[in-house]
């Protein structure tokens, strides 16, 4: 699981949903900055999964098919697909809400949504804009243990902005970019979650500031 701290345009890049003005994105050996037409809206589609920092749930949806959603635009068999959303939402706790309308649940269950939404489909990249900016410290647990999951027994890569370094002692491997560019880099190695959240502290104390002030 990677992580980064820095601007959300870097995710939007990756994403393909903004241009690169020069310089290549290699993703799997697949320079994604030549993709065109079907070829670039299969990779959106079957290796890509995106939390958005404001959800981006469809209104008119119910929560069951906002993350229902991703598994028929891929075809998957009705069946299936009920079977995948009741197992996410199982994991994220969700359960309970599956009937409601992004209008009324909180902002941290719109973020389990979305979160199911992205990583049901089990992408083999999954970028994450602040995932937990919205969640209580339990949601927030929940979901970077999923996280973890997907990175360590489905070999999904986990590329993450989050300004949290109780987020951040998740991950494996840090990159603080400043003035865009790569400023400093630790990785997690042997580490306890413990020994990796104090690393990441002494990292901010050393930059002189909050998290926030790493861009």
């Amino acid at each position: 699981m990677h992580l980064v701290h820095g601007k959300t345009t870097l995710l939007n890049c990756i994403s393909t949903i903004d241009r690169v003005t020069s310089g290549n994105i290699i993703i799997n050996g697949k320079d994604i900055t030549k993709l065109k037409g079907n070829n670039l809206n299969k990779f959106r589609r079957e290796e890509l999964g995106f939390i958005f920092q404001d959800f981006n749930l469809l209104d008119t949806l119910t929560a069951y098919e906002n993350i229902a959603l991703a598994l028929t635009i891929q075809k998957v068999k009705p069946k299936e697909i009920d079977l995948k959303v009741k197992e996410i939402a199982e994991k994220l706790d969700i359960t309970d809400i599956l009937k409601k309308y992004p209008y009324q649940i909180s902002g941290g269950q719109k973020q389990r949504i979305a979160s199911a939404r992205a990583i049901v489909t089990n992408p083999k990249l999954v970028l994450a804009d602040e995932p937990t900016g919205a969640l209580d410290s339990k949601s927030a647990r929940k979901l970077l243990e999923n996280f973890e999951y997907l990175n360590k027994k489905l070999n999904a890569t986990i590329l993450m902005v989050t300004h949290d370094a109780f987020t951040a002692s998740y991950a494996d491997r840090i990159l603080f970019i400043k003035d865009g560019k790569i400023f400093n880099e630790i990785i997690k190695g042997n580490s306890s979650r413990k020994d990796f959240f104090e690393k990441i502290i002494e990292v901010v104390t050393l930059l002189g500031g909050e998290l926030n002030d790493v861009i």
